[in-house]
């Protein structure tokens, strides 16, 4: 994006992405997952299955995921979430995880949900 002085023009640019988000709050599905390890490992985990059936991401009927971690949240349209961890599936980032290691994932790098 150019730089741009004049607040006006800002402002315009900035309500624009207000009502963006509001939809986003108001009329979708989001899915929220809090990841406590995510800032000390640099990834997220996304299951896509448990006990041998499909789970997570791959029966979500979100529209969004948002994954919390800090104090900071991130939202990305679970479509997109999906096309990012699939390349990742028979990888060393496709893992056990969850309960007993009952379920699988992918580690996805945090910095691919921007």
């Amino acid at each position: 994006m150019d730089y741009n002085s004049d607040f006006r023009y800002d402002l315009k640019v900035g309500q624009v992405k207000e009502k963006e988000l509001a939809e986003i709050l108001n009329d979708k599905t989001i899915e929220v997952k809090f990841d406590k390890r995510a800032l000390d490992t640099g990834n997220v985990y996304v299951e896509y299955e448990s006990r041998g059936a499909n789970s997570g991401i791959a029966k979500s009927e979100a529209d969004y995921y948002c994954f919390c971690f800090g104090l900071t949240y991130h939202i990305i349209k679970t479509e997109l979430l999906k096309d990012r961890c699939r390349k990742y599936i028979g990888t060393n980032r496709d893992r056990l995880g969850g309960d007993n290691n009952t379920s699988k994932g992918i580690l996805l790098p945090i910095q691919e949900l921007f």
